[in-house]
C-alpha cells in the first residue's frame, strides 16, 4: 500500500550535503527578484503578515483565517486548491519584469506579456513539456484564489475582497494539447498599486534553489522581519503560525532545527534555542548592492509642488513624502523627465494606499 507523504514532512537534507540546494540550471541568467507578498500585505495590516500560500503541493481547499484584535484577512481556495507557494515564482517574475521597466523610464501597465520560456529560466525549473503545462495550473490556482480583510476606522468597518490576477490568457501551437508559447496575466490592482509605491522586497538569487516549501517560507519571513539588521528573535509559535504550516507544532519544530543544522538558507543563518524555544535569524551579510538602498535622486523641484502634494495627501508632510519619493527614485536609478509632476502622481498614489495618517 502506497504511504502519501505531504511535501512539509519530507526530511531536511543533513548539513554540508552538495543537494541541499536545486542546481542552478541557467547560471547565466542574471534575477532580479521582488516579494509581492510582502508588497500585497504591508498595506493592508502593517505589522503582521498572513501566509496565503499553501505549502503543500497537494491541493488546499479549505478557508484559511488570521485575526488579530479587530482586524481579520480570510483566503478563499478555488476547487483547484489554493494557489501555492511555487505559484507564486509567476508573479515574482510578472513584478520583476515591471520593476524592470521603471527603471528603464518605460510605461507599465497591469498587462503583462510573459514568455513562457523566460519565465521557466528566471525560476530555476526545467523547460520541458510538463514543466510548460504545469504553469497552466499554477495559473488557474493564482487567478482563484480570493483574499478579503476588513480595515477598522473609528465605528465603520470597510471589507475589501481582491484576487492577486484579473485574468489570464495562454497561447499554444497547436490546439489545447499544443506546446505552451506565451501568455498573458492581467495584476490585480492591489498588487500592482504596491509595485507602484515601490513596496517590494529583493529576495537573494538563490530563493528558487531552496528545494522545500518550507524553507522558503522560513527564508521569506527572515527578509520580511530580519531585513538588513543584524538579527531577528521569534518563538517557534509565533514562526509556525507566520509561516502557514499545516504541521503539528511539535513537528514544526523538528523542521526548524533541520533547517538550523543544514545552515543553507541564503542571507540568514538560523539558531535555535532549546531553553527558550525561539529561533534567531543572523543576518550574514551577504545582500548585494541588488538589495541595498541607492541614493536618493537630488534633483530640484518647485517650491510650488508642496501645496500640491498637500492637496493630494491631506494629513501627510509633503517633505516626509518628498523624501520617501527621493528615496523611491534613487531604489529605482530613475531620472523623472518631469519631477513635479511625478512627484503629485507619487502623493496621490501614497495616500490612495494609505488614506490619512492615523
Amino acid at each position: 500500500m502506497a504511504i502519501e507523504i505531504d511535501v512539509e514532512d519530507v526530511e531536511i537534507i543533513s548539513p554540508g550535503d552538495d543537494l541541499a540546494l536545486v542546481p542552478e540550471r541557467h547560471p547565466q541568467y542574471d534575477l532580479f527578484v521582488c516579494d509581492v507578498a510582502d508588497a500585497v500585505l504591508k498595506d493592508i495590516m502593517p505589522q503582521l503578515e498572513h501566509p496565503f500560500y499553501s505549502l503543500s503541493k497537494k491541493p488546499e481547499t479549505t478557508i484559511r483565517e488570521y485575526r488579530h484584535n479587530d482586524q481579520w484577512i480570510r483566503v478563499v481556495p478555488s476547487v483547484k486548491g489554493l494557489a501555492t507557494i511555487y505559484d507564486k515564482d509567476i508573479l515574482i517574475y510578472c513584478i520583476s519584469q515591471v520593476m524592470a521597466a521603471m527603471r528603464r523610464g518605460e510605461p507599465v501597465s497591469r498587462r503583462i506579456s510573459i514568455s513562457i520560456r523566460d519565465l521557466l529560466i528566471f525560476t530555476n525549473r526545467g523547460t520541458s513539456g510538463k514543466d510548460y503545462d504545469a504553469l497552466v495550473d499554477a495559473l488557474e490556482r493564482i487567478k482563484g484564489t480570493v483574499i478579503s480583510t476588513n480595515i477598522v476606522t473609528g465605528d465603520e468597518e470597510q471589507t475589501d475582497t481582491f484576487g492577486l490576477i484579473e485574468k489570464s490568457s495562454v497561447r499554444r501551437k497547436h490546439g489545447l494539447d499544443g506546446r505552451i508559447i506565451s501568455c498573458e496575466v492581467e495584476l490585480s490592482k492591489w498588487v500592482f498599486n504596491a509595485i507602484k509605491s515601490n513596496e517590494v522586497l529583493t529576495l537573494h538569487r538563490d530563493y528558487f534553489r531552496l528545494r522545500k516549501p518550507l524553507e522558503r517560507r522560513i527564508y521569506e519571513l527572515g527578509r520580511k522581519h530580519c531585513g538588513k539588521q543584524k538579527s531577528w528573535r521569534v518563538s517557534v509559535g509565533m514562526l509556525w503560525k507566520k509561516s502557514g504550516s499545516k504541521s503539528p507544532e511539535k513537528r514544526f519544530r523538528q523542521m526548524v532545527k533541520d533547517v538550523a543544522a543544514s545552515n543553507h538558507l541564503p542571507d540568514y543563518e538560523i539558531h535555535y534555542d532549546q531553553k527558550s524555544d525561539m529561533v534567531n535569524y543572523v543576518n550574514r551579510g551577504t545582500m548585494n548592492a541588488a538589495t541595498t538602498s541607492a541614493e536618493p535622486w537630488n534633483g530640484p523641484v518647485s517650491p510650488d509642488v508642496y501645496e500640491g502634494i498637500r492637496e493630494r495627501a491631506p494629513g501627510w508632510d509633503p517633505y516626509m513624502i518628498e523624501q520617501e519619493w527621493r528615496n523611491w527614485l534613487g531604489d529605482l536609478d530613475t531620472n523623472p523627465r518631469n519631477p513635479d509632476a511625478h512627484l503629485l502622481k507619487f502623493a496621490s498614489t501614497w495616500f490612495d494606499n494609505r488614506g490619512k495618517p492615523a
